[in-house]
């Protein structure tokens, strides 16, 4: 094969080097890429997503607010959308084997510092900043990137959706777990178990060595990252898809965060708050791999616009219907079919457009948009409730912010980008 040959199509960004052939088979098998991809996203994604047990254990033994232990969670989410476009750069040009095994190391780190900070900067410092780096390294930007080198197109939307599906089957089973951990042993020991679990990412992302990046090598590329960057950013279909993530944020996470203590100011037991996460946890399963598989087969902008219309319905009717236990177990099964329903569509609309040697960075500033939403949720949730003593201005917002997503997403094209052949842009910018 002749050195340099190009590819078109949606993986036109991608020059292939001697050796390389531009229709080669997955490098990795698919069970190994999913299996070790949705062990690392149970643990990454299911330690996170029982955070909100922690809520009222901490406040209430550290004397602080609310908004205290809301606003380090905000800072976690920031610094996770943040540091994932940085940790998506070092995935796309190193591998994710190194980026899983940092981010794994940060993981436990950051637990530690969240059992034994005793003043709210350090607490912050820990919980905030050091788990952040910890999750842009170890979730979906870095998984889904794997995912996209390895699986062919064909595959790709329902591989992603089957990942995070098999993640989401995590949440569901860490939940529970983490709450007999809270029950049975303290917060804070708690904490130092999980913090001992998150060091397993590193053996996990063995599985997740492509053989392309063996001793330091990576593909030729076209496009530089700084070219890749200015071509997404200047697209509108790019940025009309991640300004509708920013509601999946904001959503997800005052949910997720604030739901229990939601729950218990209305008088519910604690029980049914980590049966309403884990019930978010398993019907999650479900959503996620059904928006993958449809996402090979309807158009991704419509299911992304139906996942947001269809969350500010919910939310509409959960706040409507008399609450008792069975209404927040409906609630929480419904909202889990929608919850991260929107990751493997939106992953691989951004794959389809920009084709996949920059995806976990591309992919990386899509879901720092989400965490800026995730910030706003989280942080504003614990703010109004500060100042209201009630949650509902929130639950408010998110209902309109649903109804905005879904029209935003409605105008997304998702036809491959057109993008002039390496001479041509060469000659173009030496004529230049």
């Amino acid at each position: 094969m002749v050195s340099g040959a190009e590819v078109t199509g949606p993986v036109a960004s991608v020059r292939y080097s001697p050796g390389m052939a531009p229709n080669s088979p997955p490098k990795l098998s698919l069970f190994q890429v999913l299996a070790c991809g949705a062990l690392i996203l149970t643990l990454s994604m299911g330690v996170r997503h029982g955070f909100g047990l922690w809520l009222q254990p901490i406040t209430q033994a550290q004397g602080w607010t609310r908004e205290n232990f809301a606003f380090a969670l905000a800072v976690q989410n920031l610094a996770w959308g943040a540091a994932g476009i940085v940790a998506g750069m070092l995935a796309d040009r190193f591998g994710a084997f190194k980026v899983l095994v940092g981010g794994g190391v940060l993981y436990a780190l950051g637990l530690l510092g969240m059992a034994l900070s005793t003043d709210t900067l350090a607490f912050t410092l820990t919980t905030g900043v050091v788990l952040g780096l910890a999750q842009s390294g170890t979730t979906f930007a870095v998984i889904y990137g794997v995912i996209g080198r390895q699986i062919d197109t064909a595959r790709r939307s329902w591989a992603m959706g089957m990942a995070a599906a098999a993640g989401s089957f995590g949440q569901f089973l860490m939940v529970p777990v983490e709450g007999f951990l809270i029950a049975s042993l303290g917060w804070q020991e708690a904490l130092l178990v999980l913090a001992a679990a998150t060091l397993l990412i590193g053996p996990l992302a063995l599985g997740l060595r492509e053989p392309g990046f063996a001793g330091g090598a990576t593909p030729v590329r076209e496009q530089t990252v700084a070219q890749a960057l200015r071509e997404a950013l200047r697209y509108p279909s790019f940025i009309l898809l991640v300004a509708g993530y920013f509601v999946c944020g904001f959503q997800v996470v005052f949910i997720g965060v604030h739901m229990p203590s939601f729950l218990k100011d209305k008088g519910l037991s604690p029980e049914v708050a980590s049966y309403a996460l884990a019930l978010i946890g398993l019907f999650n399963v479900v959503g996620t791999y059904i928006a993958g598989a449809l996402g090979q087969k309807l158009a991704k902008r419509k299911i992304l616009a139906f996942i947001y219309f269809a969350r500010a319905v919910v939310i509409t009717v959960f706040l409507w219907a008399p609450l008792s236990p069975m209404s927040v177990y409906l609630f929480s099964a419904v909202m889990g079919l929608l919850w991260l329903s929107t990751v493997p569509p939106t992953s691989a609309t951004v794959a389809q457009i920009f084709g996949v040697s920059h995806l976990s960075m591309l992919g990386g500033i899509a879901f720092f948009n989400h965490q800026l939403g995730s910030f706003m949720g989280v942080w504003l949730g614990g703010y109004l409730y500060d100042h209201t003593g009630s949650y509902d201005l929130v639950w408010y917002i998110s209902i309109a912010l649903g109804v905005v997503a879904a029209a935003l997403n409605l105008p997304v094209r998702e036809a491959p980008i057109s993008r002039k052949p390496m001479g041509a842009a060469l000659a173009t910018g030496q004529a230049a």
